[in-house]
């Protein structure tokens, strides 16, 4: 399978339109259609149902699309890794990031690490742990920025310096915003909203103790801007972490007991690694 076959798949995908596909890539549309034949015949599937005015994707269509655009994304980083400039550091690092204020932190380093490499470029993917933790073994990220709990037994890590502090987000008019902390006995009843993560339930249900039968989760999220959205809009109220101010209308009140969670800069363990993402690790370890 070619690379060009996959790049073209893509912008048909995007545009919906051999036309428009065909004009953007500079190809005429006959081209493009035998070319997009040619691959559905390599695959033996159909990708593409296709209606008066535009096409869509089928099933097998969308599983191709992911695969592409990791192949594609991929075949770029590994272009990078490769790009040298004589005496200069260059190629581009790739780190993806959970919802942490230690990001504070790795993008301090960043700056002072930019200001040594001037050439050397970063791409932030943000997602949650499981995410960061799939396209890590994949190859697509270099590094990942976790929040605990996490295994990072097949990893090597970093720990940040500044611990997370959990507790619940609320709108300012909502009753729980007077208090100076909310212990478990204060959740009874509430819609509660809290992170999909099973690592991170089983952390709050220790929180809870057994108070953890009695309290009611309406949703789950894995970002929290939305889940604030849903605060703000009266769905409920978050478990999340203490990221400042979210939303000017919502406050975030402690726990008590108190709960914190650390975080951890990872990257596989025994992998290869450019130079470029070699040299930013050996920063974060040895800088202050």
């Amino acid at each position: 399978m070619e690379f060009r076959l996959l790049k073209y798949f893509l912008v048909v995908a995007r545009e919906e339109n051999i036309t428009k596909a065909a004009n953007w890539l500079h190809i005429t549309q006959p081209t493009l259609s035998r070319q997009l034949m040619q691959l559905e015949d390599e695959l033996g599937v159909k990708l593409f149902k296709r209606g008066k005015h535009k096409i869509i994707l089928t099933d097998d269509g969308m599983m191709l699309k992911r695969r592409a655009q990791e192949i594609l994304s991929l075949v770029d980083k590994t272009k990078q890794d490769f790009i040298h400039v004589e005496n200069d550091l260059t190629g581009k690092i790739s780190i993806g990031c959970g919802e942490t204020k230690n990001m504070s932190f790795l993008s301090k380093k960043i700056k002072a690490f930019h200001e040594i490499y001037p050439l050397v470029k970063y791409e932030i993917h943000s997602a949650t742990a499981d995410n960061i933790k799939d396209d890590l073994e994949k190859g697509i990220l270099d590094m990942g920025l976790l929040t605990e709990p996490v295994d990072v037994g097949k990893y090597a890590f970093v720990r940040m310096p500044e611990k997370e502090q959990w507790g619940v987000l609320v709108r300012k008019d909502d009753e729980l915003a007077q208090k100076d902390f909310v212990t478990p006995k204060d959740l009874i009843n509430m819609p509660l909203i809290i992170g999909k993560r099973e690592e991170v339930r089983n952390e709050l249900a220790n929180w809870f103790g057994s108070y953890y039968e009695k309290v009611e989760f309406i949703a789950t999220y894995n970002l929290i801007l939305n889940a604030a959205n849903m605060v703000k809009n009266k769905v409920g109220i978050v478990l999340g972490f203490n990221l400042g101010n979210i939303y000017e209308d919502l406050c975030l009140i402690p726990l008590k007991p108190s709960l914190e969670t650390g975080a951890v800069l990872v990257w596989k363990r025994n992998n290869m690694l450019s130079r470029t993402t070699e040299r930013f690790i050996n920063f974060v370890k040895n800088t202050n």
